[in-house]
């Protein structure tokens, strides 16, 4: 029983006193170096003392609070009758009663997935203890009056963070799981996870940089991003990449990725088992994918429009010279949505209709409710920001990608913490999340457009309210054939707010909606058995009613994708002999993935 692992000392064994003297003398000297060189960073680059402008959000609530105390009271006294409740029942069931747990967790929180959170009495106390505070923080913040959107918005969101960060699973002395470590290892899970605590830091040179994967066991060409192709054309911002076919004829009319820059490509073709790169070509698909160059100072003044013309523009004339084929079947992965579309209602004005089919996978264009990230964009925010990006000439990749793990602190920050400092343990070889962690930059003229055009300001919802490369852009005026794949437990992208392109785009639409989230509701070959998703004919005003009339489909939207991409072409049948990367007009530079996805972006 988990119980009596816990408490029978004869299992405890002391750890080894060399290992002891050998792990403080290497953490005496890794700590002086690594606080050292962090104090002398602070000093060159200066502390901002609240860069996420946190303060003036939680004054302001207080203040509220304070004003209306009868709301608090009325919490206080449910938290309190909840508490009472529990201690009885502990009490109970320490005498051998049975009594039913005053909260429970969410089955699928993994945080108390061991069984002596439930079969221990005084753990059980402990975790339901943290529950009701859990729920009463929760409750107090969310009930204040008065608050602007944005700074209840912001109140949420940190006190959830607090509330993550507080979790008794997080702690030595409360996570019987540790505790059963420790007494099994004599200490020496302690020991390891103080050595990867050090190895994080230096890492991040004075900053704390979590280590979620084995990176030893993943190189990017070799046993990820594998899928054989050739490098056909570069630029300053990209690389295009045609992969060789599979088939011996395929499809007249090429097929275009345009993934996001915030993260590398190879997202969409990690293993050939779940590789929409791969899959795509063995449908009979010639595959292109741009594969964006990771910015250094060099390319600080590289903005939206350069992305739109280096980019989207570059790849069409590009694929033409390789292939001879003008009209493409074109995707954009969320920031390369985004760019897909503006480059449509761009190509909409000038009357080129090089691109047939949009396709969109979890894409915003309307940024009124942009989700969780619209908390770390306010002014003050952006201020901060925009400094540093001007002293470097570009948005750190390391800085990005802990944005996006805050959205979820639980699995992508404390599950780590616990495994790899408290219980000692290596992180598992997992290529999604070497693919997390290979951040990249983002140029600071593009990325401050970005942020305060778009999510600041939504302007590119509002016609003409973004002029790009001449033309004021309307989003109304795209009338190509549009398939959108969003996901519905979306943390970046919330599917209600990519659901609003319905409403904008000119042309028929088609609203897929796939189980899971950001990634995985997306990297979901059929072969994998999960996931399913959702399919409605009707496009209604509101995303509630679409998915109230939508029907569940086991399995992946892939096939759905590829009916419906087909199907738009009246010629979709018609075959040509299978094209061979570099034998067209444009000759191979390199082999896949090329060189720029191999830059790498953190700090």
């Amino acid at each position: 029983m988990a119980d009596e692992k816990l408490t029978d000392t004869n299992q405890f064994r002391l750890p080894d006193p060399a290992l002891v003297t050998r792990t403080m003398s290497e953490v005496a000297e890794r700590g002086q170096r690594i606080v050292a060189d962090f104090l002398k960073r602070q000093e060159d680059g200066g502390a901002v003392p609240d860069p996420l402008n946190i303060g003036g959000a939680f004054l302001e609530m207080t203040t509220r609070l304070m004003a209306n105390p009868a709301s608090l009271v009325q919490a206080q006294l449910g938290f309190w009758q909840d508490y009472l409740t529990l201690w009885q029942n502990t009490a109970r069931r320490m005498m051998g009663a049975e009594a039913p747990p005053v909260i429970t967790e969410d089955p699928r929180d993994r945080r108390f997935k061991d069984e002596a959170w439930r079969e221990n009495e005084v753990f059980d106390f402990i975790k339901q203890s943290y529950l009701l505070s859990a729920r009463y923080f929760q409750t107090v913040v969310g009930s204040v009056e008065g608050l602007d959107h944005k700074s209840a918005q912001k109140v949420d969101f940190y006190t959830r963070q607090f509330v993550d960060a507080m979790s008794p699973s997080n702690f030595l002395l409360t996570n019987p799981e540790v505790l059963r470590k420790t007494a099994e290892t004599g200490g020496e899970n302690l020991l390891k996870g103080l050595s990867h605590l050090l190895a994080d830091l230096e890492r991040g040179r004075g900053k704390l940089r979590i280590r979620m994967t084995d990176d030893s066991k993943f190189r990017v060409g070799e046993n990820i991003a594998v899928t054989p192709g050739k490098v056909v054309y570069q630029n300053d911002l990209m690389q295009l990449i045609q992969y060789e076919p599979t088939t011996e004829t395929v499809l007249k009319r090429p097929l275009v990725i345009f993934p996001p820059w915030i993260n590398k490509f190879y997202i969409l073709d990690l293993r050939p088992k779940n590789s929409f790169v791969k899959w795509a070509t063995d449908q009979g698909h010639t595959v292109f994918v741009v594969s964006w160059v990771n910015p250094d100072e060099h390319l600080a003044e590289k903005g939206f429009d350069d992305y739109m013309r280096e980019g989207v523009y570059a790849a069409l004339d590009a694929i033409e010279q390789a292939t001879g084929e003008r009209q493409v079947n074109a995707i954009g992965y969320c920031l390369g949505g985004t760019l897909l579309a503006t480059t449509l209602a761009h190509m909409a004005a000038k009357r080129d209709t090089r691109v047939k089919t949009a396709t969109y996978f979890v894409t915003m264009t309307d940024f009124e409710e942009a989700g969780e990230l619209s908390v770390f964009i306010d002014e003050e925010q952006l201020r901060s920001l925009e400094e540093k990006m001007q002293q470097r000439g570009y948005l750190e990749g390391r800085e990005m990608a802990t944005t996006f793990n805050m959205l979820r602190a639980n699995d992508l920050i404390w599950s780590f913490v616990v495994n790899n400092y408290l219980l000692g343990q290596e992180p598992f070889p997992f290529d999604l999340l070497y693919w997390n962690d290979d951040s990249t930059r983002m140029p600071a003229k593009m990325h401050s457009f970005y942020l305060r055009r778009m999510y600041q300001q939504n302007d590119l919802v509002k016609p003409g309210g973004i002029e790009l490369l001449g033309v004021k852009i309307d989003l109304r005026k795209i009338k190509v054939p549009s398939y959108l794949i969003s996901t519905r437990e979306d943390h970046i992208a919330p599917w209600k707010s990519t659901y609003r392109a319905t409403q904008l785009y000119g042309g028929p639409i088609r609203f897929v909606l796939a189980a899971s989230g950001h990634i995985a509701g997306v990297v979901n070959p059929p072969g994998s058995g999960k996931y399913s998703h959702w399919v409605n004919e009707a496009l209604p005003p509101e995303a509630d009613q679409w998915f109230d009339t939508a029907t569940e489909l086991a399995g992946s939207w892939w096939p759905d994708w590829h009916r419906w991409v087909t199907a738009q072409d009246k010629g979709a049948k018609e075959q040509v002999p299978a094209r061979i990367p570099g034998t067209g007009a444009l000759p191979a530079i390199e082999a896949a993935p090329g060189s720029y996805v191999k830059v790498l972006g953190a700090e």
